[in-house]
């Protein structure tokens, strides 16, 4: 024992016992990284949940701790339980108890002491935590307190609080079996909150010297202290408590029979004797006429224990009547309990990152902040973009948690060779890196992300973040070909549910797909859907949202001058995307004969008005769309306005999807123009392409449906509730 704690080296131990630990350190590592980065699953929590545990094997005062936090939480009207997997139980499935109600052979001695003081809170007892925080969610609880749950990284948690024990910390800082650590120190780094218990019992100048070597983990700012005080004597065989110097033979089977022995010191009782047994001990009666034997020899006063060990005592136990026992009842009591309160509070809060990678996805992905910030005020929500600035989470108040990635090709998937090899030389890999350097710095903060996008971004965010998300797949469809064999296969294995972007590609993607509307016409949230009487006299100009659109934008421009001169019944309008470099890009209109000014390109007797907010806001009137772009191009056909393009790689790649609402043409003003004229002066083409584009892309409906899933089957809604409840003045 003392080798492991670090008091006395023993080589024949260390022999013995390092290759066994060795091998354990090499397994924690190995599930370390295969859980941080999504391989291993973590199951979501149905409720808010806040874990307690530490780094060693021993006692460091977890019971007294979580009793405290419970009663913390009661104290602001929130129904709490607690889920714990016992100890040497014999539960298959999860079992509740109330008031102290259950045998200790099924249930446990901590559970059943933890219930006993806590008549109000509902005490889970299961072997997978999982099924016994589901459990107290059916019982009516809204958090749940996780005991010894620091190692058990299969439950998601949204707070991790370590205890460590200011007496004996790290031991000897080996990994059992050659030490007492559970897991290295570095572990630290994954912690929300880390609590120096039993203060007490050190000197002021050790307390600080442990808080040093703590904070090179965690902020200083979240390492707080506890110690254990008296509360009263619960009294077997005497109405007299301890006076000070009484005479007491100590007994106890807890994890750090020291700690109890140093405690009784403090209260200034006189130790006769002491009697170790290991941790849960199951007291038969021949031990405790041994230990009253003892005690006598000893010419005690009392014979002493701890609470825990009244729970291991024989069933229907009296205790005898030759000598007294007297029973310290604790409590953890925090130096700091209002910081501590307010760093627990905010480390509560919800945290919801939305994942996206391309403008168009970018503006679904702002859709969905701003709906989950109408349901869910207090939480706080932020982008993580894989292209770009991520200019339309920012225009809409949402902080962007990843690094700018802005790349010559303006993407990250490629159609073209050339076009990846620019952006590799650019910098492509290092900004990929970076990205997942960004993930692993917010990953333990956060709830389950949602990734509007492809595979790719929801690789990104499995292997950076670690945790499965809410995947809408909005880059890929069954008119897109569909999703391939291994994507559907990382779709399926990976995400907690999909949302196709139709009714086929959800049937295609498996059991853990559907569609309950079309993502892109989610854009139009707030705005009324086009009715053909809307359809006036603006033909749309969309020059695309990538730098390419300071060169292609030539290409309307000359556009409209041939449609102007073969027929003056329509007006110019175009939409600027937010991404846009716009000096370049009025740069190349002026080098092109126009003049510019903010509101409109000017050229002979023709006007352009210039737009800068979204497409939705700008369909109204809209009679056909000359488009470079790709989302709004697809908002448009949504609404049954006809779609006019040029014939390249990805346009072609579109044109499966919006199929007969959109024509492709040569890249050349002529060729747009004309396709345009023959649109428009056909009413049974143009009837037909606005049919087919608003049949292929669907109705609203997927944004409203990924808030209510959030909110009622992952527990949102709860978390935000329990959040505002312990905010001062909410």
């Amino acid at each position: 024992m003392k080798h492991v704690k670090g008091e006395k080296y023993n080589l024949l131990a260390d022999v013995i016992f390092r290759p066994f630990a060795w091998l354990g350190g090499a397994f924690l590592a190995v599930n370390n990284f295969l859980r941080s980065h999504g391989f291993l699953q973590t199951v979501e929590p149905p409720l808010p949940l806040i874990s307690v545990g530490n780094l060693t094997y021993g006692g460091t005062n977890k019971t007294p701790f979580v009793e405290m936090l419970a009663k913390f939480a009661l104290s602001h009207g929130i129904k709490t339980g607690i889920v714990t997997r016992g100890y040497s139980g014999k539960t298959q499935n999860a079992i509740l108890i109330h008031n102290g109600e259950g045998k200790r052979d099924i249930i446990g001695d901590e559970p059943l002491l933890l219930s006993r003081e806590l008549p109000d809170v509902p005490i889970a007892i299961a072997k997978k935590r999982i099924d016994g925080v589901k459990a107290l969610k059916n019982c009516g609880c809204e958090l749940v307190i996780a005991d010894d749950a620091f190692q058990h990284k299969i439950l998601g948690r949204d707070v991790d609080i370590v205890l460590i024990d200011s007496v004996c910390p790290f031991g000897n800082e080996k990994i059992l079996p050659d030490g007492i650590m559970r897991e290295k120190i570095s572990a630290l780094s994954r912690a929300d909150i880390v609590v120096l218990t039993k203060s007490e019992q050190v000197t002021n100048q050790e307390l600080e010297i442990l808080r040093e070597r703590v904070s090179k983990y965690i902020d200083s700012s979240k390492i707080f202290t506890s110690r254990l005080d008296l509360t009263e004597w619960i009294l077997r065989g005497t109405d007299s408590k301890p006076a000070r110097d009484s005479k007491v033979f100590a007994f106890s089977a807890i994890g750090s029979p020291e700690s109890f022995k140093r405690s009784l010191i403090q209260m200034g009782m006189a130790i006769t004797g002491e009697k170790i047994f290991r941790d849960h001990h199951k007291y038969s009666c021949q031990d405790i006429q041994e230990l009253c034997r003892l005690a006598r020899e000893a010419k005690s006063d009392f014979i002493t224990c701890t609470e825990k060990d009244l729970y291991n005592f024989p069933e229907n136990f009296t205790w005898p009547d030759e000598i007294a026992l007297v029973i310290p009842k604790v409590k953890s009591v925090l130096n700091e309990p209002e910081k501590f309160f307010a760093a627990l509070t905010q480390a509560l809060r919800p945290k919801i990152i939305i994942a996206s990678n391309g403008y168009g996805e970018d503006a679904i992905g702002a859709m969905l902040a701003k709906k989950l910030r109408e349901k869910l005020p207090e939480s706080k929500i932020s982008a993580f973009v894989l292209v770009g600035r991520g200019d339309a989470y920012i225009k809409s108040g949402f902080e962007v948690e990843s690094a700018q990635s802005v790349t010559p090709s303006g993407g990250v998937l490629k159609y073209s060779i050339k076009d990846l090899w620019r952006d590799v030389k650019a910098g492509l890999l290092k900004q990929v890196r970076a990205q997942l350097m960004d993930w692993q710095k917010i990953s333990h903060r956060i709830r389950t992300p949602i990734c509007a996008g492809d595979v790719y971004l929801l690789l990104n965010t499995l292997l950076g973040s670690g945790a499965r998300p809410l995947f809408l797949a909005t880059a890929k469809t069954v008119y897109l070909s569909g999703h391939w064999r291994l994507e559907r296969a990382i779709i399926n294995k990976f995400t907690l549910r999909t949302w196709a972007r139709d009714s086929k590609s959800a049937e295609q993607l498996g059991n853990k797909a559907i569609y309950s509307g079309s993502p892109i016409m989610d854009l139009l949230s707030g705005n009324e859907i086009l009715q053909d009487s809307d359809k006036k006299n603006i033909i749309l100009l969309l020059p695309g949202s990538r730098s390419r659109a300071c060169r292609d934008v030539k290409l309307l421009l000359d556009s409209v001058e041939i449609l102007q001169a073969s027929t003056s019944d329509y007006k110019f309008k175009m939409v600027l995307a937010p991404t846009l470099p716009l000096d370049e890009f009025f740069g190349s209109c002026e080098s092109y004969g126009w003049n510019v000014n903010k509101d409109s390109l000017t050229r002979n007797n023709i006007i352009i008005s210039l737009k800068y907010d979204s497409v939705a806001k700008n369909t109204n009137g809209v009679k056909i769309l000359l488009g470079l772009g790709g989302t709004a191009n697809q908002l448009c056909a949504g609404l049954g306005i006809p779609v006019i393009s040029i014939d390249e790689k990805g346009k072609r790649v579109q044109k499966k999807l919006l199929g007969d609402s959109e024509i492709l043409t040569e890249k050349n003003a002529d060729s747009l123009a004309n396709a345009a004229l023959r649109v428009l002066n056909d009413s049974k083409l143009y009837d037909f392409m606005s049919s087919a584009g608003r049949e292929r892309m669907g109705s609203p409906g997927a944004l409203d449906d990924i808030v209510k899933f959030a909110c009622e089957n992952l527990g949102w809604e709860i978390r935000e509730r329990v959040y505002k409840r312990l905010t001062p003045n909410s």
